[in-house]
């Protein structure tokens, strides 16, 4: 795919890898619209990107509202390119301790959210004459598991499924699925997560820059699952 002049669309777009991915897009010349709940965030954003960002505050998990307003910014001659579902939530206590709230957020952010958001843009996209791209946020926490980790995993191997099967629905659209399972990233994710983040942890912008080498492969070139993680760890774990 040749990025410039594509439409673009990221959930989780006013921080962390999300607000990476816009840097690295637009400096490849797309529009990127930045999906996020944080509307002060996605601002200064769209004040440093200028037009080529557009910030849309939403909540992912609110279907009429995702559903709404894909129907009003997209159309037959408006159709956006690729979508990158990276919106995420994850909490790491033990089973008996973590609360209902926080299983609801992990489930309807990182499962039903990118199911929202996916099922209203397909339809676009298998309009589209060239080939679009959906990126799935995974997890190394959806390739195996660790202690303490049993519902965040839980929503990560769930996303693995997700894309491998949509992978195989869409291939005969021109839709590639790729599901990218990073490992811990830099990221204010990890404030609220129970994990200590550490100095060996992988950067946002590096993670961008592989997205748009996915992005950038031939048409007929397809990575439908990638696994990263640091090559060193953090000596104390």
């Amino acid at each position: 795919m040749d990025i410039e002049g594509k439409i673009a669309v990221i959930t989780g777009a006013s921080s962390g890898l999300g607000a990476s991915l816009a840097d690295a897009l637009i400096t490849k010349g797309a529009t990127v619209y930045g999906l996020a709940r944080n509307a002060d965030k996605l601002h200064a954003i769209e004040n440093r990107l200028r037009e080529n960002f557009i910030s849309v505050s939403i909540d992912i998990t609110n279907q009429k509202d995702i559903s709404s307003w894909v129907q009003d910014t997209f159309s037959d001659s408006h159709i956006p390119d690729i979508l990158i579902n990276n919106a995420g939530a994850g909490y790491f206590t033990k089973i008996d301790e973590l609360s209902l709230e926080r299983w609801h957020e992990m489930i309807n952010t990182n499962l039903n959210g990118a199911f929202y958001i996916t099922s209203s843009i397909v339809p676009f996209m298998k309009k589209n004459i060239n080939t679009s791209h959906i990126i799935n946020i995974g997890s190394i926490l959806g390739k195996t598991t660790r202690a303490e980790s049993a519902a965040y995993s839980a929503t990560k191997y769930g996303m693995q499924g997700f894309s491998e099967a949509l992978f195989k629905e869409l291939r005969a659209y021109k839709i590639k699925v790729t599901c990218v399972n990073p490992g811990s990233i830099d990221t204010a994710f990890f404030e609220d997560s129970g994990i200590q983040p550490h100095k060996n942890m992988l950067q946002p912008k590096d993670i961008a820059q592989l997205l748009i080498h996915i992005l950038e492969t031939p048409d007929n070139f397809l990575v439908d699952e990638i696994t990263v993680r640091p090559l060193i760890t953090n000596p104390s774990a």
